[in-house]
């Protein structure tokens, strides 16, 4: 299994006062159950989703057939506070949706009221503006900024795209209009040759929607029941309180591709945290399409063909992500342990004060790191965050599985100086696992992956450095 926290970040004036009301022989019940090895860990820990099961008593019995709905619409209504997208249409292709989505007040109290223990948080757009992500807003597009649009579509325009040269110009950044076609050459899901591109992708959404056809319809089966049972479980959690994650057609969407998934990946199966891993993908390829803010926008709106082919390239760049960090998720999840023990290393070199001071606090790494390796930082992030993320991570060799490294450390030693003022083992965990990001914008990623390459610089080729 997979622990995920709670989402959003608790505010720091609720922890103030949870700390307060807590009665300190908590503190000493935890300390006092700490697991000595991984397995304890696990068997100890609990998924913060964790909600009722009575929804799911009669999920054997699918409301949804095998196959993509028909689309349909509904009349509604956006909200007048929610942050639009601008910029230009990829491809020249922008479809409106024919009726404004509207945020389902009734399915947004339900979620919530699942999760007491959450407190309410207003909706945070995915996707800002083409210029910046920060939540405060965003200036027209400037001059730099057109150059390197430019310079995008000179790349992707070339009979046969220079990789190398994409990527290195992707690193800081890649501009919103050119984005889902860049993720689907730098996942290595379509060729660099322009000429193949409309074939290769063609025969791929054919491939997943043969997979659609052969294996979905076994979810009810014995051998399969529990594995679709877990993403049926989970896919609602996938982002509560964003509208566009709890529609139906959403929703059955990621069902399809993470059983598919799973079925095709019998050495790890479907994994808690995997779900996740689905959402930036299926917002980017949304974004082609949609002119307005994606965190509202009505999936039914689009036509049958652009809904399949958002599906399928969804699949198929997670798979390509997941290839890369399968042994994050195989049995005892050897991968996610050894990345632990990496960071503890690491952060023991760059900051000793850190260091020492989880030990005197009785902290292990296992219990805040776990999630940032098995999520890739996707709980501790906003999306539109987690997108910007990708972007370099995508460009940057072995990204999700070494850079990431880097990006953990350089995030934690971040939040040094409110981790030094915490002196007790519990108020030390809540930080760890509520860091106030929720207003993070590109700027912030930007610092952030600018001193995590400096520590790979340091660090990635000077052994001596790295160990003690």
């Amino acid at each position: 299994p997979i622990y995920g926290a709670q989402y959003p970040p608790l505010d720091p004036r609720v922890l103030r006062s949870f700390l307060k009301d807590t009665p300190k022989t908590n503190i000493a019940n935890i300390k006092s159950k700490k697991p000595s090895t991984f397995h304890e860990f696990a068997r100890s820990t609990n998924d913060a989703w964790d909600i009722d099961d009575e929804e799911d008593n009669d999920f054997f019995t699918p409301s949804h057939p095998s196959s993509i709905p028909a689309q349909s619409h509904s009349n509604t209504e956006i909200c007048p506070d929610q942050l639009r997208i601008d910029g230009e249409p990829t491809n020249g292709r922008v479809v409106k949706s024919s009726s404004d989505a509207q945020l389902n007040s009734n399915t947004a109290r339900g979620t919530l009221q699942k999760q007491q223990s959450l407190p309410v948080r207003p909706v945070i757009p995915l996707v800002a503006r083409i210029s910046d992500q920060n939540a405060s807003g965003a200036p027209p597009m400037t001059v730099r900024e057109k150059t390197r649009l430019d310079k995008f579509r000179q790349l992707l325009a070339s009979p046969n795209t220079d990789l190398e040269d994409l990527r290195k110009h992707s690193w800081s950044g890649i501009p919103r209009e050119v984005r889902p076609i860049t993720w689907r050459l730098l996942s290595g899901y379509l060729p660099a040759n322009m000429e193949r591109r409309e074939q290769v992708l063609r025969r791929k959404r054919e491939e997943y929607f043969g997979f659609i056809e052969q294996y979905y319809h076994s979810r009810t089966d014995e051998h399969h029941r529990d594995t679709y049972r877990q993403i049926h479980i989970d896919i609602p959690r996938t982002n509560p309180l964003i509208p566009l994650f709890q529609q139906p057609l959403v929703q059955e969407v990621f069902e399809r591709i993470l059983f598919i998934w799973a079925i095709r990946h019998p050495a790890s199966g479907y994994v808690q945290g995997i779900n996740d891993l689905v959402t930036p993908f299926f917002v980017v390829f949304l974004s082609e399409f949609v002119e307005e803010d994606v965190e509202n926008f009505e999936m039914a709106a689009l036509p049958l063909e652009t809904q399949r082919n958002i599906e399928a390239d969804s699949f198929w760049c997670m798979s390509k992500l997941l290839d890369g960090i399968q042994d994050n998720y195989t049995f005892a999840q050897p991968g996610i342990q050894t990345k632990v023990k990496a960071l503890e290393e690491l952060v023991s070199r760059i900051d000793e004060d850190v260091h020492l001071h989880f030990k005197k606090c009785e902290v292990e790494y296992l219990q805040f790191a776990f999630r940032w390796m098995n999520n890739l930082l996707m709980r501790e992030l906003p999306l539109r965050c987690t997108i910007r993320l990708w972007d370099t991570y995508q460009a940057e060799s072995e990204g999700f599985s070494h850079f990431h490294l880097y990006v953990c450390a350089a995030f934690l030693i971040k939040w040094r100086k409110e981790i030094l003022s915490m002196s007790d083992f519990q108020g030390l965990l809540m930080l760890l696992q509520n860091l106030p990001t929720i207003h993070w914008g590109n700027e912030e990623v930007g610092l952030l992956l600018a001193e995590a390459y400096r520590l790979k610089y340091m660090f990635a080729d000077a052994p001596s450095h790295y160990k003690r």
